[in-house]
């Protein structure tokens, strides 16, 4: 977001106001995230067929019904703290408008709906969505609907969509009053703090436990450039899936899971991953019909057994995903610093291997590039050289007479050729699991794991990108990075200084010679800031240095060496010395949850710039606030999912950039 806001709607039409869920908190923060790097498509959007006896009048009659009965569609929201205001049902126009088209096909409605999904919608002082009124012959055949992910989730788009076709049959029957229809304000006194904390702390619980990089080494492009999304769908497997359901007593939506763990497992030889799931809780009758976001993500702890056959897994993600719904409430803006700061402690971003949705992508949401195997399946697929996706999304629907699955995945985990066979192949082994096959978990990975990769005990880890990492730290001549045990010369080290005691596990050294100057907790520092930025690498636990030091009165054919231990090491404090520092511990201080310290706005040496942002409390709720406060300073230059990331405010502040009309006052003074 990074600019500051502009006026709201006016007071007058606000009917009640209040704190977004937690649930709606994740959506309010992602609207700040820049879009190529989104995951969530934002708006959602989807479209209904006209009825031959309705009018124009009559679908801007029935927009204006839905209005007045989902206070959702008349929600705003503040732009710098988790606020929404909901308004009379009158006070802004419909945002409705009208375009002619030769015929509504299908490829007329696919194009269409695309566009106004990438229409912006302003949610801070508009109407939350947009409505188009397709016309063929100056007759309405056609009505697409996109509205922010703010205040509507992919269920709830559904029922907007039907209750809108129901009003343009003249077939509404649900004559439940409005007041009835439950809002996000509604839920927010339900929400409890302390189950809050325990499924936080079971989340923290879950990363910490699981391996990150599960799907790098095995596949994809080294330069992980792009980002790949495609819609496969297949007729033959919704009787398949039909069949397994009935066969193995689990949903439709359990057996993709399944089928979808048994897939990683037998690509990647790991039997123990985590799956982040979203499911909708909409068990009430007024939440089963009222639009607001209630989807949630609960963690699913993915442990199989080598050899068991597709019934056990199938078992086994039933049995993970009912104890992960236990779990399944908890403060968004907490939980992502509580992990930034376990990451960076721990030296290792835990990523979950996938992230699974019931709820697939709102129908014709991409425009197609058909590419049609031989059983009829069509897979569309839009890649793009963006911001590559650390996670595997699939999102799962099964629509009339046919499956759905969507995938965004970047090419360092599968590339383009993969992307696309990867929903093929689950098709296949549902095939064969209908056919009678037992399909056991392989135990082994059956894909060989790329050159240079290595499973450390806390996950994947490329050595060559961990080498060129502190490579480009200043002051670093040269580096060799390896497994304990594994790096060249660390016999000869060793009599200098022990690298690996009697029962250390193994661990990643690094063998660097350096300038005089360049210290272990310089280089571990230059490590985690760079975490979240490089894909596969760790923070080595220890170093051996051998600096550049012609003085040295050690034994010219033993490198001299220093030795960090086997816990993280400890970075000291810095206060900020830059310009761009300043402004940035300034803007940490005026946001911190106990408010800024005295004196920070004039001398904000109390903020750590060695430390993430985590660590000084701030939250995602606070990041908004936080981006204006540097623009109004004359900076900018850093996006909002890199505030919410483990690199260090030194290192963001590097970043920052002199806004255009400030340039003139001169950049960063010297340290």
């Amino acid at each position: 977001m990074n600019h500051l806001p502009e006026p709201g709607p006016s007071p007058a039409t606000v009917t009640r106001s209040g704190p977004l869920s937690w649930v709606q908190q994740w959506h309010w923060f992602e609207r700040t995230i820049p879009s190529p790097r989104r995951v969530n498509p934002t708006p959602l959007a989807d479209h209904c067929h006209v009825p031959p006896s309705a009018t124009v009048a009559d679908v801007h009659a029935a927009l204006a019904s839905l209005t007045a009965r989902h206070e959702a569609l008349r929600t705003t929201i503040d732009p710098l703290r988790p606020v929404q205001h909901v308004h009379r049902a009158d006070w802004a126009p419909l945002p409705v408008d009208h375009i002619d088209v030769p015929t509504v096909d299908a490829d007329t409605l696919e194009a269409a709906t695309a566009a106004l999904a990438a229409r912006p919608i302003d949610p801070e002082r508009n109407p939350p969505w947009l409505a188009r009124v397709l016309l063929e012959a100056g007759k309405p055949c056609a009505v697409l609907v996109a509205v922010h992910h703010v205040v509507i989730d992919g269920w709830g788009l559904a029922v907007l969509i039907n209750q809108l076709h129901d009003r343009l049959r003249g077939d509404d029957t649900d004559d439940t009053p409005a007041e009835a229809f439950t809002h996000p304000l509604d839920t927010v006194a339900t929400q409890h703090p302390e189950r809050a904390r325990a499924a936080e702390r079971e989340w923290l619980r879950r990363f910490a436990g699981n391996p990150t990089g599960v799907l790098a080494p095995f596949g994809g492009t080294a330069d992980g450039n792009g980002r790949h999304r495609l819609q496969h769908r297949s007729v033959r497997a919704y009787d398949d899936l039909e069949s397994l359901a009935r066969r193995y007593q689990a949903s439709p939506e359990a057996m993709v899971l399944a089928a979808l763990a048994h897939d990683v497992a037998t690509r990647t030889g790991e039997h123990r991953f985590l799956a982040s799931v979203v499911v909708s809780n909409r068990a009430r009758a007024a939440l089963r019909h009222s639009i607001g976001v209630r989807a949630l993500t609960v963690p699913v702890q993915i442990d199989l057994r080598p050899g068991a056959a597709f019934g056990e897994v199938v078992a086994s993600v039933v049995a993970a995903s009912a104890a992960a719904y236990r779990h399944g409430q908890w403060r968004p803006a907490e939980l992502v610093a509580a992990q930034a700061r376990m990451d960076r402690r721990r030296g290792i971003v835990t990523v979950p291997a996938i992230e699974y949705n019931c709820y697939a992508w709102p129908r014709d949401y991409l425009v197609p590039v058909p590419n049609t195997p031989p059983d009829g399946a069509a897979t569309w697929i839009n890649s793009a050289p963006d911001e590559p996706c650390e996670t595997l999304y699939v999102d799962f629907s099964r629509d009339a007479g046919f499956v759905t699955l969507d995938v965004t995945v970047g090419d360092q985990l599968l590339d383009a050729g993969q992307a696309v066979a990867l929903p093929a192949r689950l098709c296949g082994l549902l095939r064969a699991l209908a056919d009678g096959a037992e399909c056991p978990v392989p135990a082994r990975s059956l894909t060989p794991a790329a050159s240079g990769w290595w499973r450390a005990p806390q996950g994947w880890v490329c050595l060559t990108k961990v080498e060129d990492v502190i490579r480009g730290h200043p002051g670093v001549l040269d580096v060799r990075v390896a497994p304990s045990g594994d790096a060249a010369g660390e016999g000869d080290a060793a009599g200098e200084g022990a690298v690996v005691r009697e029962g250390d596990g193994p661990h990643l050294v690094a063998h660097a010679r350096t300038a005089p100057d360049v210290t272990p907790g310089d280089l571990h520092r230059h490590v985690l800031n760079h975490l979240g930025e490089v894909p596969g690498i760790l923070a080595p636990g220890r170093y051996v240095l051998t600096p550049a030091d012609p003085g040295s009165d050690r034994h010219p054919d033993r490198p001299h060496t220093a030795t960090g231990g086997t816990e993280t090491l400890r970075v000291p404090s810095r206060p900020p010395t830059t310009d761009a520092e300043r402004a940035l511990a300034a803007a940490v201080a005026a946001v911190a949850p106990n408010g800024p310290p005295a004196g920070s706005f004039d001398r904000p040496d109390t903020v750590d710039m060695n430390r993430c942002l985590a660590d000084h409390g701030i939250t995602l709720v606070a990041v908004p606030r936080l981006l204006a406060l540097l623009h109004r300073s004359g900076f900018t230059g850093i996006a909002s999912d890199e505030l919410a990331g483990t690199a260090s405010l030194g290192h963001l502040a590097a970043a920052l950039e002199p806004l255009p009309s400030r340039a003139q006052r001169g950049g960063d003074t010297s340290p």
